[in-house]
């Protein structure tokens, strides 16, 4: 059985790597694009990020979280899969990469975690400047009321942010039960069948345990969808 034919009917362990390879490379360039916006801000007054022509900093870092956050939930799925492949060869070859793809996106998240500390202190600091203008001339109310909203804006962002982790922790755990409860299952079928096969009961019997066994396979699937459908709903509810 080759590598990329395993996935019980949904995507199999290949182009789940392949579409995480792609989150990777545009989660790359939402970075470096939040760092050439930062290095323009440094450079002119923040307050000509209003312009329509430039990027939202903070959609773009939301943008970058959630899909950090898919690519975790892919890993966590990928890393199921390969555990399933019954060569050796093939299974270390892929959990390699699935360790990998987890090494990357967790640099990832160390950035972006560093980009937005750099940018919650720029923000704070140019809120601190724009009080002492205040109280030395009393003219930069407007001023102030930008940075005001972009600090809340930040803020609901890191909020969002924590909840999707917490979101997301959540469904790891739920899919590694089902997992485990899935292979307590099969171990124990075996034995029932090396057990009936022993004793030469009929093949009724057996057909009804296979049925059994089709049955937890499928609420073990459906479990999963509804997990992944409650935290992408989660997900759409936030934003």
């Amino acid at each position: 059985m080759e590598a990329g034919g395993i996935g019980g009917g949904g995507a199999t362990l290949s182009e789940i790597y392949q579409s995480t390879r792609r989150l990777l490379l545009r989660t790359r360039d939402g970075l470096e694009r939040l760092e050439r916006l930062e290095s323009s801000a440094s450079s002119s007054s923040y307050a000509s990020s209003s312009s329509p022509s430039v990027a939202d900093p903070a959609e773009l870092s939301l943008a970058v979280k959630r899909d950090i956050t898919q690519i975790r939930s892919l890993c966590a799925e990928m890393d199921r899969l390969w555990r399933s492949i019954p060569v050796r060869g093939q299974r270390d070859l892929w959990k390699r990469k699935v360790e990998q793809v987890a090494e990357e996106v967790d640099s990832l998240k160390e950035s972006l975690d560093k980009h937005s500390f750099r940018q919650q202190k720029r923000v704070q600091e140019a809120k601190e400047r724009a009080e002492l203008l205040e109280r030395a001339n009393g003219e930069s109310a407007h001023i102030l009321r930008i940075f005001d909203e972009e600090a809340q804006a930040m803020q609901s962002a890191r909020n969002s942010s924590m909840m999707l982790e917490e979101a997301y922790a959540t469904g790891v755990a739920v899919l590694s039960k089902y997992a485990e409860q899935r292979d307590r299952l099969k171990r124990a079928q075996r034995k029932a069948l090396d057990i009936l096969n022993t004793v030469g009961l009929s093949n009724t019997v057996l057909k009804l345990i296979e049925r059994r066994h089709r049955v937890d396979k499928w609420i073990a699937y459906t479990g999963m969808v509804i997990t992944v459908l409650v935290v992408c709903a989660f997900v759409w509810w936030m934003h």
